[in-house]
């Protein structure tokens, strides 16, 4: 399979199965050498809590929705 069938078939999945397999991906690859703003170590440190604990996930209309309250405020 190339790249673009396997990410058509991914896209797919239902939005939790995306989020493992992107979590799993993520993890796949090597560290960063280095991230001035630490973006990517922050997402790591995100991706680990939610392994930690699945509960504290957000579907994408919640954290939408977070948003918009927030730009409001």
């Amino acid at each position: 399979m190339s790249v673009e069938q396997i990410a058509a078939e991914a896209l797919l999945l239902p939005e939790k199965e995306r989020a493992d397999l992107a979590s799993r991906l993520l993890r796949s690859l090597p560290p960063v050498a280095f991230d001035d703003d630490e973006g990517v170590a922050e997402a790591l440190r995100r991706d680990a809590e939610l392994d930690a604990d699945p509960t504290q996930a957000m579907s994408s209309r919640d954290m939408d929705s977070h948003i918009q309250q927030h730009r409001k405020s």
